[in-house]
């Protein structure tokens, strides 16, 4: 009699476990506007500013959450996150920290505000990033 009562304590914490395992990846929302934009090589230019801008391929659009920190190693936290705009606050240990928002013109263009600290001295940049071909 204990044995089948261990079996079906065993079993309830199971489902209770497993329903808990199925549940979490719903908990962790996708980044929309990242996924609708168009992989390839993409310009960044500073708003106002004529000079030609920054190349970048763009396989990974994660990479525009934190343009000042590159690759560097960052937490991050989703301020907004709607189909045409988001917000994420990043902190990258010693490495600095910042805020950016993308808004979403089209799939192949999108405004960037960055601000933040890098290596301890601060940064504010105002990009648009426009798809210009493959890579």
């Amino acid at each position: 009699m204990k044995g089948l009562k261990l079996i079906k304590i065993i079993s309830a914490t199971a489902a209770v476990l497993s329903g808990f395992a199925m549940a979490a990846p719903a908990q962790t929302p996708g980044l929309a506007l990242l996924d609708g934009l168009v992989p390839g090589e993409w310009t960044l230019k500073e708003r106002g500013s004529r000079d030609p801008g920054q190349k970048l391929c763009l396989g990974n659009p994660e990479l525009l959450l934190q343009i000042q920190h590159g690759n560097a190693n960052c937490t991050r936290y989703v301020i907004e996150n709607g189909p045409k705009k988001l917000r994420v606050s990043y902190k990258c240990g010693n490495a600095g920290q910042g805020v950016t928002e993308i808004k979403q013109e089209s799939s192949s263009l999108v405004q960037i505000f960055s601000q933040g600290f890098r290596n301890n001295a601060p940064f504010s940049i105002n990009l648009e990033g426009r798809r210009t071909g493959n890579c």
